[in-house]
């Protein structure tokens, strides 16, 4: 437990963030699963345009690596051109 007054404020800010990072984390984990476990192409396409703008998204607030989130969709169109 932080004893100085600017720790104590860090700590309070640190635990909303936190958790928001948490929960935009795995909307984008949700997401890209969606793409991978859609049963047709069109489905599939509807699914990655939204999972491609949560990890571009991700990448921008830097949650992700952005060569994670561009790794990712590019596997992403992989699976989807194959179905």
């Amino acid at each position: 437990m932080p004893n100085i007054r600017s720790a104590k404020k860090r700590m309070r800010q640190n635990a909303p963030r936190r958790e928001q990072n948490r929960d935009q984390l795995s909307a984008v984990r949700t997401a890209v699963k969606q793409v991978r476990l859609a049963g047709t192409p069109a489905e599939a396409q509807a699914a990655y345009r939204k999972a491609e703008q949560l990890l571009d998204r991700a990448a921008g607030k830097k949650l992700l690596h952005p060569s994670t989130a561009s790794r990712t969709k590019s596997r992403l169109a992989q699976a989807i051109a194959k179905k």
